[in-house]
């Protein structure tokens, strides 16, 4: 699994509606086949960051920068953008989805 986070700064006025701004691009990363999630979250403690938390198969990473959607996108957040993301990006061998957390469990 290709995990990564990126941590995205809107420009002061594209701040509220920037998951409406890229929209088209969640929608089809999401459907591209490989992913495993693509979730965007707003930063309760910084409400002007948005957290990209994404994960895909190995071998569908390349497949996700090089399509057309991807293209767009990097056309896109530099004009909507206050700053250049950062990022981590990890590969965790042998995983492939989520699993139940193992310090405790509910019900």
């Amino acid at each position: 699994m290709i995990l990564i986070n990126v941590r995205f700064k809107p420009l002061p006025e594209y701040v509220d509606n920037f998951r409406e701004l890229v929209d088209e691009f969640t929608t089809a990363t999401r459907a591209e086949e490989g992913c495993i999630f693509f979730d965007w979250a707003r930063n309760t403690d910084d409400p002007s960051e948005y957290l990209l938390n994404e994960a895909f198969q190995d071998d569908a990473a390349e497949a996700h920068v090089n399509s057309e959607h991807f293209r767009k996108a990097t056309e896109l957040f530099p004009t909507i953008l206050a700053e250049t993301p950062q990022i981590i990006n990890t590969v965790i061998e042998g995983k492939t989805d989520w699993d139940r957390m193992a310090e405790f469990q509910v019900g």
